[in-house]
């Protein structure tokens, strides 16, 4: 709840466990005036959400707008770094991918069609509430993922176990882009042909990560490469 109420995000309700309201009073106290507060038992809540919530706190709000991906990618700072994700439609996945972006000071996310939503409830849960804070931009089917990024002044690397270059040898360039695919099909070739590829090599008969593994490396990689990320305003 705390990092809906500090976030972009407008909260409608509160639903909360009746044992929760002393302790949340301060932040209560921020709420707009319209921002209902209902309290209920453990087990009407349970009942409610369709299982076991034992921080008996839920909160309902409101997306704001998504900007356009190309305004996104302007509006960054410089030095940047962005996240571009491909084909993960898998919500533990994407809340893992958005954690390390909130962990590592990504400015931005950008997700393709095909990626599901991080404001899916098992996603924000994953996200530790990353998905909140980190802003993020749906890239249209009809863009060109390499000019997109191009046209902003952004140099992009695709994760890829085939990848050419280790990414140890890798420099942070001023706007960086890093680009991952779903775990199987990975990025498709026709991408990887236009960016460059990087690996994370592994020992002798393994040849891949978890995706969201693979990120935390790789943002860690750069931020510690290059200038430390700047902290983020709520």
């Amino acid at each position: 709840m705390r990092v809906l109420l500090a976030s972009r995000h407008a909260p409608i309700s509160l639903l909360l466990a009746d044992r929760r309201i002393d302790a949340l009073r301060p932040l209560l106290s921020d709420l707009d005036d319209g921002v209902p507060v209902y309290a209920a038992d453990q087990a009407v809540m349970d009942g409610i959400v369709g299982f076991p919530l034992h921080r008996g706190i839920l909160a309902l709000g409101r997306r704001a707008p998504l900007p356009a991906a190309r305004d996104l990618l302007a509006g960054c700072p410089s030095p940047a770094l962005v996240m571009v994700l491909c084909g993960i439609a898998n919500h533990d996945n994407v809340g893992g991918l958005f954690r390390n972006a909130a962990a590592f000071g990504v400015d931005a996310v950008l997700l393709d069609s095909q990626c599901c939503d991080p404001f899916y409830r098992k996603a924000i849960r994953v996200s530790v509430g990353g998905s909140l804070t980190v802003p993020f931009a749906r890239i249209e089917s009809s863009e060109d993922i390499p000019a997109l990024l191009a046209a902003s002044g952004y140099t992009a690397f695709a994760l890829s176990p085939t990848g050419a270059t280790p990414l140890a040898r890798l420099p942070r360039p001023d706007r960086t882009a890093v680009l991952f695919g779903a775990e199987g099909p990975g990025l498709p070739a026709a991408l990887l042909a236009r960016t460059q590829a990087v690996s994370i090599p592994m020992a002798s008969g393994f040849d891949s990560l978890n995706v969201a593994t693979t990120s935390g490396i790789v943002l860690y990689h750069f931020t510690s490469a290059g200038s430390a990320p700047t902290e983020r305003p709520s």
